[in-house]
C-alpha cells in the first residue's frame, strides 16, 4: 500500500437487502426500500463513519419473481436528491442505464444532484441486461452485449461533452451591465454520431467538482475495456483474493493502455461483512442468514444473471447443466463466473444456487479478522477499497462502531473528512472544462 495511500469505502443502501429473502430476518425493516428513515440513517451512519460515498443500485425491469427489494424501491436520483439535504461530506452515487436513457437528460439529472449536494454525485453507468427492459422503452428488442457497450461510450462521451456547456466563470450576474453571462462561454455540443444526435448546450452548469465521479462494473471483456477507459471507480465481486489481484494488475494496465494514470481508477469489489465480537458470534449471524433462503428462491435468483433463466427444469441434485453460451448476452461477465465454478468444483445445481443465494465470503468473522482481510487486499493490490452491502439488519453500523475505529488506528483510513466533494474524497483532480482548455490550446 503506497505511503500516504487511504483505504476508499462505499455504502450500498439496498432496502430490505439484496437476496430474496433478506426481509425475513427478525430484526429487518419490511418496507426499507421505500422508508425515507432507513435510507436516512443507512447515509448518515456511513457519513459517521467517514466514508467516500452511498450507493444506489437500479434496474428498470421487474416481473413476480424479482427480489423485493426491486419490486417496490425508490428511483435513484430522486431519494439521492432528499439524502443530499440530510448529509453533509459523503458522496451520492447513483445507478442509471444508458441502454433507456437519453443523454441530455441524464447530463440534466446528475448535474442537478451535483449542484445540489456541492459536489458530491456519482453516476455508476450501466448497460441493462436482463432483456424485458425494452418492453417497458417503447423499444422491439433489447440490443445485444457488444452493441450495448457501443451505446454506453456515446453516451458518456455526450454527457460529458454537454456536462461542460458551460465555462466555470461563464455566469458573471452583474446588475450594473444586465450582464447575466457571457455568451462566449457557453457552448452548443452539435453532436451527431451512431446512436444519439444531441444540440445542446446543457442548461445547467458544472458543480465545485467539476462533473459528476463515473463509476462502473465490468466484467466481460467488453465491459473491462469500457470501466479501463471511463470509469473513475469499478464496482465488482469476488470470490477470493487470488482472483482479486488478477482483474485488479488487469484494469490498472488496460487504464495505463489508455493513457490514463491506473492511480486514478479506484477498484472498489462489493463485500458483505458480518462482524461478531467472538467467531462464533459472526457464525451465528452467518448462519441466520442462511437458515432464511429456501432452496426454491435460491433457483430464482441463480436465473437473475441469465436474464431471469428458469433453473427449476433441471434436477437439482445432479450435476450444473451444461448452458451453452447462455447468459452471453444478459449479465456475461456474472453468468460466466457461474458457469466456470460449478464446472471446477464440480457442483450440483442445488449447491451452485445456495452458494449464489448465500455466499459466505472472506469478510465473516471479529473486527480484527475484517479489518485485517481489509488491509492484506488493499496492501496486496487486491483492491483500493470496498463497497459495504448489508448481509443482515445492523451489519453497516457494525461495521462503523466496530472495525472503521481499527482501521483509523492502523492509519490506513480517515478520521476526518479531508475534502467535501466526492472527487476530493477519492483524490481525483477536478477535469479542466475542455473548452476552456480548447481556449488556452488555440491562443
Amino acid at each position: 500500500m503506497a505511503k500516504g495511500k487511504k483505504i476508499k469505502l462505499g455504502a450500498m443502501i439496498h432496502g430490505v437487502g439484496g437476496g430474496w429473502e433478506d426481509w425475513k430476518h427478525p430484526d429487518a425493516i419490511t418496507d426499507a426500500s421505500t422508508n425515507f428513515q432507513f435510507y436516512k440513517h443507512q447515509a448518515q451512519t456511513a457519513e459517521a463513519g467517514k466514508f467516500d460515498f452511498a450507493f444506489i443500485a437500479d434496474s428498470v425491469h421487474i416481473t413476480e419473481k424479482s427480489s423485493p427489494h426491486y419490486l417496490n424501491r425508490f428511483e435513484p436520483l430522486t431519494i439521492l436528491s432528499a439524502l443530499a439535504a440530510v448529509t453533509k461530506r459523503i458522496g451520492l452515487v447513483a445507478t442509471v442505464t444508458v441502454s433507456y436513457s437519453e443523454p441530455f437528460t441524464v447530463a440534466r439529472q446528475f448535474a442537478s444532484l451535483d449542484l445540489i449536494s456541492k459536489g458530491r454525485a456519482g453516476w455508476n453507468v450501466v448497460t441493462s441486461w436482463l432483456s424485458g427492459s425494452a418492453n417497458n422503452y417503447s423499444k422491439d428488442e433489447h440490443p445485444p452485449h457488444e452493441k450495448r457497450y457501443r451505446i454506453a461510450q456515446e453516451h458518456v462521451d455526450v454527457v460529458k461533452g454537454l456536462w461542460d456547456s458551460w465555462e466555470d466563470d461563464a455566469f458573471t450576474r452583474n446588475k450594473e451591465t444586465g450582464q447575466f453571462f457571457d455568451p462566449a462561454k457557453l457552448h452548443t455540443l452539435n453532436h451527431k454520431g451512431e446512436f444519439f444526435s444531441v444540440q445542446g448546450p446543457l442548461n445547467i452548469a458544472r458543480s465545485k467538482q467539476g462533473q459528476p465521479v463515473i463509476f462502473q462494473a465490468g466484467t466481460s471483456e467488453d465491459g473491462r475495456n469500457f470501466a479501463s477507459k471511463n470509469a473513475d471507480a469499478i464496482f465488482v465481486g469476488h470470490e477470493n483474493i487470488e482472483e482479486a489481484k488478477t482483474y485488479y494488475a488487469d484494469i490498472k494496465r488496460r487504464a495505463a493502455s489508455f493513457g490514463r494514470n491506473p492511480d486514478d481508477v479506484s477498484i472498489l469489489p462489493g463485500i458483505r461483512p458480518i462482524i461478531g465480537r467472538t467467531e462464533e458470534e459472526a457464525e451465528r449471524k452467518y448462519l441466520e442468514t442462511v437458515n432464511l433462503v429456501s432452496i426454491d428462491k435460491a433457483i430464482i435468483a441463480l436465473g437473475r444473471p441469465f436474464n431471469d433463466f428458469d433453473f427449476s427444469v433441471y434436477p437439482l441434485d445432479e450435476p450444473f447443466p451444461d448452458l451453452g453460451d447462455l447468459g452471453a448476452n444478459s449479465q456475461q461477465g456474472g453468468s460466466a463466473k457461474i458457469k466456470r465454478l460449478a464446472k471446477e468444483h464440480n457442483l450440483t445445481l442445488r449447491q451452485v444456487a445456495l452458494r449464489f443465494a448465500t455466499p459466505k465470503g472472506n469478510f465473516v468473522g471479529t473486527p480484527e479478522k475484517i479489518a485485517d482481510t481489509i488491509q492484506q487486499w488493499v496492501e496486496e493490490g487486491a483492491s483500493d477499497g470496498f463497497i459495504i452491502g448489508v448481509g443482515i439488519p445492523g451489519a453497516l453500523q457494525d461495521f462503523v462502531e466496530l472495525v472503521v475505529p481499527i482501521l483509523q488506528e492502523r492509519g490506513l483510513y480517515r478520521t476526518e473528512y479531508e475534502h467535501d466533494t466526492l472527487r476530493g474524497h477519492l483524490g481525483l483532480e477536478v477535469p479542466v472544462n475542455r473548452n476552456s482548455k480548447a481556449k488556452v490550446l488555440n491562443s
